[in-house]
């Protein structure tokens, strides 16, 4: 399964990025959101930011339930089922 969401995000463009500002309630509800309207994204993370990539990724993941797919290099993909109704979801 994570093979698969691997190549559907290859082609995604970055949702938002994590900088300085670190991990914000902003950038949580932001990410929350496209999570609920894509299931995966893919985020950058700027070397700005406060931690690596992974620590980040794991973080984040944890705070908004979510699945991290992988972190490679400086982008986290994150993956987390839509509660939304009549909503085409990701087939594995």
């Amino acid at each position: 399964q994570r093979s698969k969401l691997k190549s559907i995000a290859a082609t995604l463009s970055p949702v938002t990025q994590i900088g300085k500002g670190g991990i914000t309630d902003n950038l949580l509800k932001t990410l929350s959101d496209a999570l609920d309207a894509h299931e995966i994204i893919k985020v950058n993370i700027l070397e700005t930011a406060d931690d690596d990539a992974r620590n980040l990724a794991e973080n984040v993941a944890e705070l908004l339930e979510a699945v991290p797919v992988t972190v490679i290099g400086r982008k986290a993909i994150f993956y987390r089922y839509s509660s939304r109704d009549k909503y085409a979801h990701l087939e594995f």
